[in-house]
């Protein structure tokens, strides 16, 4: 804070003669001008001998005072042996603070007077900043970590201070702290979308926000690194932010945010021991038989236990169930229950490559949006279900030795394209081709029928072997379907068998070509006069 005009008198002797020396004093200017205003900024303490002002001094005194100019010192012994009494007068009149400047005192002893004054608050400023800053330190090294830099900013500040998590929820908060208020604000400059107002063009909130009002005075601060914040800080007070005081919650900010970015990578390296976990468990139960696996608990899951118990984490108990929800769900997810990632680029059809090593990043280290594997106990798995958005694909329940197709369950209930809870066991009785990945099956029918296709009259052709397999090889019963003699019927069968190269009284290819057929159904425009085979 700059000096004020008392502590200017009291190291330059300068003599006050009307006016209060409480205004702050944040530089000396030196004029012999009639109207010097237009080069001052205000709280300069103007210094001249006054060789141009004589007569009416209100006009200059009033423009010094609309100025806001901390006062006027005029020294004697030249122009003037003595203080004007009018300019008293005017000075008295305005309220504009009027000392004298002895003759043995020179102007420049003025100026760097209160340039030292100035240099040592400087000074000041920087140790309290610096003072600050260690107590913020220590602060940050106490077991609550943020919460306790939180504790002592406010206390800094002399106000509060609120910790924010990423989606704007109150973590931490000091007494009368306004940081729901300040939530709802950050919501409404969040806009939709996650679209800031007033952000760049990256997407990112501003550096900091002010959301001062007549009575208070805010500031709001993205932490974290990354393209996304991890979190927010709040901090007000009754009173404007020094500069020493932002420099103090810039130091706050840059704790909190090493604190979260550590933070965030105990969590990754937690989240790679999980992945590696699950990879063991899917791996584990090879070469165990039936009578080993319906004993005691197989060692392959005792081994995976062991991993997890120095990190607190434990498996479900058996019968588990398991879940596959989106990559965004993550974080609602993983307080309730086991969660490993899964590698974005696999397939959710394909087989889990090797276990990751438990040191580096391995291929169980899921980037951001890849899909999530949730093992938890059957009893828990509709509620832990329910914390996530979107998609949710539940297997049946299992035991660990039969992990791997409670997987694959969940996996493809997962990509039904369905919304909410999709259970396997609702999906299976919709029908076999359900569980197919619909490009296979399009392209295996296309395959297999196309000697068909490529036929002159293939729509009857198809369409008779469709009436023939859903007749379940019934000549009479097809050929009414058809409207047709069953001479008729027999004929194009027997064109069938020889244009396929097939047996159509073998079970086999009757199955492989009435997926075919339902490959094709389902890939007709809903208008299609076609008949799935039944």
């Amino acid at each position: 804070m700059a000096p004020s005009l008392r502590t200017v008198v009291r190291r330059t002797g300068l003599r006050p003669l009307v006016g209060t020396l409480d205004s702050v004093v944040r530089w000396v200017a030196v004029s012999e001008l009639e109207d010097p205003t237009p080069y001052l900024e205000g709280d300069e303490l103007l210094l001249t001998t006054g060789m141009r002002l004589e007569g009416d001094f209100s006009p200059y005194v009033a423009r010094l005072v609309a100025r806001g100019v901390a006062g006027l010192a005029l020294g004697v012994g030249l122009s003037h042996q003595e203080v004007p009494p009018a300019l008293l007068e005017a000075a008295t009149a305005a309220g504009l603070p009027l000392l004298e400047v002895p003759r043995e005192t020179p102007f420049i002893a003025i100026g760097k007077a209160v340039s030292d004054l100035l240099a040592a608050e400087q000074y000041d400023e920087i140790t309290r900043a610096f003072a600050a800053q260690g107590r913020l330190t220590r602060a940050a090294l106490r077991t609550e970590g943020p919460y306790a830099v939180i504790d002592r900013l406010a206390k800094e500040v002399g106000g509060w201070a609120a910790l924010l998590d990423e989606h704007g929820e109150v973590r931490h908060a000091t007494r009368a702290a306004k940081a729901e208020a300040a939530a709802r604000e950050l919501a409404r400059l969040r806009g939709e979308h996650g679209v800031w107002r007033g952000g760049g063009a990256n997407g990112r909130p501003p550096a900091s926000l002010a959301l001062s009002g007549p009575d208070e005075h805010v500031v709001l601060q993205p932490l974290g690194g990354g393209p996304r914040p991890r979190g927010f800080f709040v901090v007000g007070a009754s009173r404007a932010f020094s500069p020493v005081t932002q420099t103090v919650i810039n130091a706050a900010g840059s704790l909190l945010t090493l604190a979260v970015e550590q933070g965030g990578a105990q969590r990754e390296a937690e989240r790679r021991v999980r992945a590696a976990v699950l990879g063991l468990l899917l791996d584990g139960g090879k070469g165990q038989g039936r009578a080993e696996r319906a004993g005691m608990e197989p060692a392959f899951v005792e081994r995976a236990r062991a991993v997890l118990a120095p990190l607190g984490g434990r498996l479900p108990e058996e019968p588990v169930v398991v879940l596959a929800v989106a990559g965004d769900a993550l974080d609602a997810v993983e307080p309730h229950a086991f969660t490993a990632c899964l590698p974005e680029a696999a397939p959710l059809t394909a087989r889990l490559p090797e276990a990751a090593p438990l040191a580096g990043r391995g291929p169980y280290a899921a980037p951001p949006g890849s899909p999530v594997v949730v093992l938890v106990a059957a009893a828990e798995a509709e509620k832990v279900a329910a914390l996530a958005e979107g998609t949710v694909g539940m297997s049946g329940p299992s035991a660990y030795a039969e992990l791997p197709g409670a997987l694959d369950q969940a996996r493809r209930a997962f990509e039904s394209g369905r919304d909410g809870l999709v259970r396997f066991a609702d999906l299976a009785g919709q029908g076999l081709l359900t569980l197919l990945d619909p490009a296979a099956a399009q392209a295996f029918a296309s395959a297999l029928l196309a000697p068909l296709s490529r036929y002159g009259s293939r729509a009857d052709l198809i369409e008779s072997l469709r009436a023939y397999i859903g007749s379940n090889g019934h000549w009479d019963a097809a050929a009414q379907r058809l409207g047709i003699h069953r001479h008729t019927l027999r004929y194009r069968m027997k064109r069938v068998t020889e244009l396929l190269g097939r047996d159509l009284d073998d079970p086999g290819v009757r199955a492989e070509l009435w997926i075919a057929l339902a490959a094709i159904s389902s890939a007709c425009p809903p208008d299609s006069s076609r008949s799935s085979p039944s």
